[in-house]
């Protein structure tokens, strides 16, 4: 029996991973890294458009600080997320991309001066500060009051995983790559590392640690349409929810980009909208003022996907041979700036359309994007249910984007959580919680599990192929569990995922080969993604009301009075589909209350105790004298993150009362 042993284990090798470690590692900690591919080559650097920071540096930015970013994400949630993780979120963010910037991220700069740009499809001409020259720029981006997303023309993800990875190398942490964690080991109440399968060679061997951090990305593999890398096929947060002790939480709330390219659903970035792009339909025709006449384009993700699709629906589509699309506009933005800031989505429309965006449509229509649903963790990523189990990035439910997050945010998200993450984990392990024996009796015991698992998918005679099921899983997922849900439809998608699981118990194989064997990993992947499937599409089912990027026809009003709260998922060992708890959000702890969220109508049931804490923050919005003051009276953080971190950011136009000229 091989065993390795490390102080913490990071299984996942994009940004919030790394991040993660590096943290942990500067506190003087072994620790070691699992990646299904080269740190590199992770899904991160498919992140094009930006993160969010609010530096105030563009003149379009300015007066922009973490109380306007602050309202930005609660809003973009629809009031689901954890307002006390958006306050350490919005205060980090200012510091992760000044530390990036340290590390050698070419972030996009101020040049003082007029500048030509396009505004709701119109030409202005913006004047940027002398005194701002050279300093961090923004562009503008969906939802959001100021322009705030701060970026490496589009390349931004790139940029930051590679600069990252390069820290991770200089720290000598060791990363060991196509490896793929197959179950956590624990005892029932803590975690102590994973059983781990090379997928070269196909050992197995058990990888132990003190503290042990999920950051797998998202699961939109189950989709038939994601702009998701194929490795994400929600592998960690499965791993998590088999344990029988770990929750999921929001798996429900699922959201989809507005632009994947037609028909293969590559992303191009949110900045080609942020900088000036417009949205046709088959008739040429600008239709989202129609719906959204103030934010158009650039409402919040899940508003404009929708209207997308209702504007199909409503025969205004482009025809292809592949189906109904419609038109992203990016000419008007001009050859130099489609070459200079959106290069990488020239490309992409290049290789994988055959078109040139500089004079041609590209054909879009909204493709699944990104999980806001995870393994549920507290304010310091760590699992409430499984000590010893941390998770951030993707993979988590910190839960700082509710039922709906704000492109750039994720980005951010990755490097901010992997700050106060590596820390917390840290903290953990310098712990007496964090120490003890761990009995290598359980330990073989999981191990064995793991191979008689495999053993028993490579000698069954079962009729039945992967391929084929995991094709019917995603279809079912795009079909019945997309951007418009209803009852009927989601009680079939729960019926034949239930099938689906059954079925698969049945797969066989052609090859049963113990190294690199794709069918194999196939096999034993697809129960994990039915599972995954059937958390989304029960908990969509369970939730009869419309949030965010989880809309239902049969329940279209956001009710507050019966579903502020969290789903919470977990897998008892043995069942056959999920349990669903959950876990209420307090309003009256709330730093913003639940009100309208500035797109559509102002429909939406109120809670019982909206007003009443509506009428408490107003009145510490009269008794104190500045935002410093006032937020700490509202909603105080710190006491959440490392005294490293309290310092307020700095901005070159505020003062020490946090006010702008």
């Amino acid at each position: 029996m091989k065993i390795l042993h490390t102080d913490v284990l990071v299984i996942g090798g994009g940004l919030a991973g790394l991040r993660t470690a590096i943290g942990a590692r500067r506190r003087g900690l072994d620790v070691s890294i699992l990646s299904l591919v080269p740190p590199k080559r992770s899904h991160s650097a498919a992140a094009q458009g930006g993160m969010q920071a609010s530096l105030a540096n563009a003149v379009k930015g300015y007066g922009d600080n973490e109380d306007v970013h602050f309202a930005d994400t609660v809003r973009g949630s629809d009031w689901g997320a954890d307002q006390d993780v958006v306050r350490m979120f919005v205060h980090m963010a200012p510091k992760a991309v000044r530390e990036l910037a340290h590390w050698g991220v070419p972030w996009n700069r101020v040049q003082g001066g007029k500048h030509n740009v396009i505004i709701n499809g119109q030409p202005v001409t913006l004047e940027e500060s002398e005194a701002a020259h050279g300093l961090i720029t923004a562009r503008n981006f969906g939802g959001t009051a100021k322009w705030r997303t701060c970026y490496v023309a589009d390349g931004t993800g790139h940029s930051m995983l590679y600069n990252v990875s390069d820290q991770a190398i200089a720290a000598n942490i060791p990363v060991l790559e196509r490896t793929e964690a197959m179950a956590l080991i624990h005892d029932g109440q803590r975690c102590y590392g994973a059983i781990v399968r090379n997928l070269m060679t196909g050992e197995l061997f058990a990888h132990t640690a003190n503290a042990t951090c999920i950051a797998t990305g998202g699961f939109g593999r189950i989709y038939r349409i994601s702009t998701n890398a194929v490795i994400n096929e929600g592998m960690g947060a499965a791993i998590a929810l088999e344990t029988g002790v770990a929750t999921l939480g929001n798996m429900e709330a699922v959201q989809f980009h507005p632009t994947g390219i037609f028909p293969a659903g590559i992303l191009v970035t949110e900045g080609c909208r942020g900088d000036g792009g417009l949205l046709l339909d088959g008739d040429g025709h600008r239709f989202m003022p129609d719906y959204e006449p103030e934010k158009a384009e650039l409402a919040s993700r899940d508003v404009v996907a929708r209207h997308m699709e209702y504007h199909i629906k409503q025969g205004k589509g482009a025809r292809s041979r592949f189906g109904e699309h419609l038109w992203l506009d990016i000419r008007l933005l001009g050859e130099q700036h489609i070459n200079h800031k959106l290069r990488e989505v020239k490309e992409i429309c290049q290789y994988f359309l055959g078109i040139n965006p500089v004079h041609e449509l590209i054909p879009v229509r909204p493709a699944q994007h990104y999980s806001m649903g995870g393994i549920r963790t507290d304010a310091h990523g760590q699992s409430p249910q499984l000590q010893g189990l941390f998770a951030c990035g993707e993979a988590a439910c910190w839960d700082m984007h509710g039922f709906n997050r704000l492109g750039g945010n994720s980005v951010a998200e990755t490097v901010v959580a992997g700050m106060i993450v590596g820390e917390s984990i840290a903290d953990y392990c310098l712990s007496e919680a964090g120490q003890g024996m761990i009995d290598t009796a359980l330990v073989k015991r999981f191990l064995q599990q793991e191979q008689d698992a495999l053993d028993g998918i490579c000698k069954s005679k079962g009729t039945e192929k992967a391929s084929e099921l995991i094709k019917q899983m995603q279809t079912l997922m795009t079909d019945y569990v997309g951007i418009y849900r209803d009852g009927t439809n989601l009680q079939t998608a729960v019926s034949e995922l239930k099938s689906l699981l059954e079925r698969s118990e049945r797969v066989g194989l052609q090859s049963s080969a113990p190294g690199v064997n794709p069918e194999l990993v196939m096999a034993y992947r697809l129960p994990r993604m039915l599972k995954l499937a059937l958390c989304v599409a029960q908990g969509a089912l369970n939730r009869t009301e419309s949030r965010g990027a989880h809309t239902r026809l049969d329940y279209p009003q956001r009710d507050d009075s019966q579903w502020l709260k969290r789903t919470l998922a977990s897998w008892p060992l043995g069942a056959s589909s999920p349990t669903l708890n959950y876990e209420p959000i307090d309003i009256m702890k709330m730093e913003l209350p639940p009100g309208w969220r500035g797109y559509g109508k102002k429909d939406f049931i109120p809670h019982p105790d909206a007003d009443t804490r509506q009428q408490q923050v107003d009145a510490i919005h009269r008794k104190t004298q500045n935002r410093f003051e006032r937020q700490q009276a509202l909603l105080p953080f710190h006491h959440l993150l490392p005294e490293k971190f309290h310092q307020n950011n700095a901005r070159f136009q505020e003062n020490s009362e946090g006010e702008s000229p």
